[in-house]
């Protein structure tokens, strides 16, 4: 059955009255706000007489407020706004919400005019925002406009009377922008000044966390932001702020600087926490050894949990003894567990140096204490380079050859090895501290130009057969294998016979030793100063210059006498 609600009849002087107060002069029903009388209810909808010669319908529906249930009953008058005399069924087309946005809009311009806000309620969410029922009148709350900080969740907010200021008006396409985001910021600059008068640094305040950054997080403390840097959210490491805290999220914090020139304000949350690293240098001392936790890989070195919120760096030259030039995630994991030992603290700095090589063994100490130097062993060529050969010693560490040690000729180098050769080798050096091990080659043999200079030395006439003649002088090679050279001012004593020119290849000639070059495994030889020497000889075992003989008178006498006195060995033979 349906329900139905019917009214008596009023007295037509009294309804009369107030149907001719509605109309106020108009010659037109249509488009104006007239009183109504409630003849009855009749499940969804409400008939309302209106003075016309038929009745109206309008739903039940408009007479619910947001969050409200239907408020009307048969007998009240009520106002309604005559859209059409009637439609094509014979009714009046009326509407009481339309009614009530028309008285509202009065009140709203006002209030538009002289900035006063004005009551709404959220009732719904539309495209960009959400609908705002202000009393009557529909208006638009964009999603900007809802508080001073984003909100994810709105259902707190909706069907509840409260404040909003009006943006802007549209009478004619009805249109009507609010904000509820404004009317909390008016709120906000009162509490913004209330709050800097009182603030110092070191106080402890609550915020909401209002955004965040790679570099930290904006607090509102209240209608003032503060910045939380990421480096004083924790005593621990924090990859990004977002890690540990959450938009909207309220927080203690401390203010830890204030500039009130600038209004700048800097938080902290982890100064409200005791100090871990208090007493660090005590617990941390250099050449102790302690296990922790990679919590983080870089290009330079991993970072090491120690203890929570204290942490060491292992830079990567200190997490290998032989593995130099690879990336620190190729030896190490992250939360991988490790020993390390501390090498340096640095508490200015809030700094642990830690070392991952220092707790294992020192292949370099281990091989100059099995292989001290003149060690024979061999090894595989790794790698050959330009100065020289690297060739594997230990499973770990590499000893070079360099290429001044691969021959003692120097005509011959590290062409007549290649990779993957095994070769047998001398230990010429080992040091531990620079990582390096000097190898030799050469050094397994005697060197045959030392061997080749015993019994020659400087000032040594020896007899040399010359292998090539050129604009600078003479090169020439001795009985014992040297080579060695003359030099085109040492051809003789006499300047016009220093000429290259005068000698040819094979010829054999005496010279002096001038000097020994081990380096460079050659002997200079001259003629000039074997003639010179002669010389000097002849003068002190003939004559004198003094005496006024000449030269050619001295030597001329010391020939008369070579021939007319027998050696020493002539005159043995005679005797035998």
């Amino acid at each position: 059955m349906s329900n139905i609600s019917v009214a008596k009849t009023p007295a037509k002087e009294s309804f009369a009255d107030l149907l001719e107060e509605s109309l106020r002069g108009r010659t037109s029903f249509e488009g104006s706000v007239v009183k109504g009388y409630v003849l009855s209810i009749d499940d969804d909808f409400v008939t309302v007489d209106v003075g016309l010669k038929s009745e109206g319908r309008i739903p039940l529906r408009e007479f619910a407020g947001p969050g409200r249930a239907p408020e009307v009953k048969a007998g009240d008058f009520i106002d309604v706004y005559v859209e059409r005399m009637e439609d094509k069924n014979g009714c009046a087309v009326l509407s009481v919400e339309k009614a009530r946005r028309e008285a509202a809009w009065g009140e709203l311009e006002k209030a538009s005019i002289t900035g006063d806000l004005v009551n709404g309620v959220i009732f719904g969410k539309v495209k960009g925002g959400f609908a705002v029922d202000l009393e009557g009148a529909v208006a638009f709350l964009p999603g900007s406009q809802v508080d001073v900080r984003p909100i994810r969740d709105i259902t707190p907010l909706m069907n509840i009377a409260q404040p909003f200021k009006i943006l802007k008006m549209d009478k004619l396409r009805s249109n009507i922008v609010v904000s509820r985001r404004a009317v909390l910021e008016d709120n906000r600059s009162e509490q913004r000044a209330e709050l800097v008068s009182n603030l110092s640094e070191g106080q402890v305040l609550e915020g909401i966390v209002k955004n965040i950054t790679d570099y930290g997080a904006f607090i509102d403390l209240g209608g003032v932001d503060g910045l939380l840097h990421v480096t004083d959210i924790s005593w621990r490491r924090i990859n990004h702020p977002g890690d540990v805290l959450k938009v909207g999220e309220a927080i203690q914090v401390q203010v830890i600087r204030f500039n009130r020139d600038t209004q700048r304000i800097s938080l902290g949350m982890k100064q409200l926490e005791a100090d871990p690293w208090k007493g660090v240098e005590e617990r941390y001392v250099p050449g102790s050894r302690h296990k922790g936790k990679i919590t983080n890989i870089a290009d330079y070195g991993a970072f090491v949990e120690l203890e929570p919120a204290v942490e060491g760096l292992i830079y990567v030259t200190e997490m290998s003894w032989t593995k130099k030039n690879v990336h620190p995630s190729k030896i190490l994991t992250q939360s991988q567990e490790v020993e390390v030992q501390v090498l340096e603290v640095d508490m200015t700095k809030r700094r642990i140096s830690l070392g991952l090589k220092q707790c294992s063994e020192n292949p370099w100490i281990r091989f100059a204490e099995q292989y001290p130097a003149g060690s024979i062993l061999e090894g595989e060529i790794k790698n050959i380079t330009e100065f020289g050969m690297f060739v594997g010693v230990d499973e770990e560490i590499d000893g070079m050859v360099h290429m001044t040690d691969v021959s003692w000729d120097n005509g011959e180098d590290s062409a007549q090895f290649k990779k993957g050769d095994v070769v047998k080798v001398k230990v010429l050096d080992v040091d531990p501290e620079k990582e390096r091990i000097s190898l030799g080659i050469k050094q397994l043999n005697n060197d045959p130009f030392a061997t080749a200079l015993e019994g020659i030395k400087k000032g040594a006439i020896v007899t040399c057969t010359i292998t090539d003649v050129n604009d600078k002088g003479l090169e020439v090679s001795l009985e014992s294998g040297l080579t060695g050279s003359i030099k085109k001012i040492d051809l003789s004593r006499e300047r016009s016979e220093q000429r290259p020119d005068r000698f040819a290849v094979g010829e054999k000639v005496d010279a002096m030793v001038t000097s020994l070059d081990r380096s460079g495994r050659k002997v200079a030889l001259s003629i000039k100063a074997r003639e010179i020497d002669e010389e000097k000889k002849a003068m002190s075992e003939y004559g004198s210059a003094d005496s006024g003989a000449s030269l050619g008178d001295i030597l001329g006498e010391a020939m008369n006498k070579a021939k007319t006195t027998p050696t020493k060995s002539k005159k043995a033979e005679a005797e035998a």
